[in-house]
């Protein structure tokens, strides 16, 4: 069975489209997996290579497993003063590899890798970083956690 703990680290993009029509874009992913969904904080660094260093924790029940895990999304969006935040782009990550990898293994980690970010118009512009680790046994992810902190 496919269960576990995926962590995913949202690194930084290069090379994106700005959508601001006034003032400095100011940028946040939605990464969704699963079910699940998360919300990064607004970035930071330059115009030209929005950093988020931020990681993210999915806990992979067998219910996950079943419903539309094979993909982690994330979608980069523009915060926006007047109106709605705008979508910059979107990049879909096929993580059924790791997941399968992971469980089979005990562990794997992918180290942070460009993805290319998806227009509305299924052209591409930019990428985005994004690192991957999966830990098939919850208790040793725990563990393992606890034992970093002290």
């Amino acid at each position: 069975m496919k269960t576990g703990i995926l962590e995913v680290l949202l690194v930084n993009a290069k090379g994106i489209r700005h959508t601001n029509i006034v003032g400095t874009p100011s940028y946040y992913v939605i990464i969704e997996c699963g079910s699940l969904s998360e919300r990064s904080k607004i970035s930071s660094g330059k115009n030209e290579k929005p950093c988020w260093n931020q990681k993210f924790i999915f806990d992979f029940s067998s219910l996950d497993c079943k419903v539309n895990s094979t993909y982690l999304k994330c979608k980069i969006m523009d915060t926006e003063l007047f109106t709605n935040d705008g979508f910059v782009g979107e990049a879909k990550v096929d993580i059924d590899r790791i997941i399968t990898e992971g469980s089979e293994q005990g562990y794997i980690e992918i180290k942070p890798a460009a993805y290319n970010v998806v227009l509305e118009d299924d052209t591409y512009k930019g990428q985005i970083k994004i690192g991957f680790k999966f830990i098939a046994n919850k208790e040793k992810y725990v563990m393992r956690k606890s034992r970093i902190q002290c």
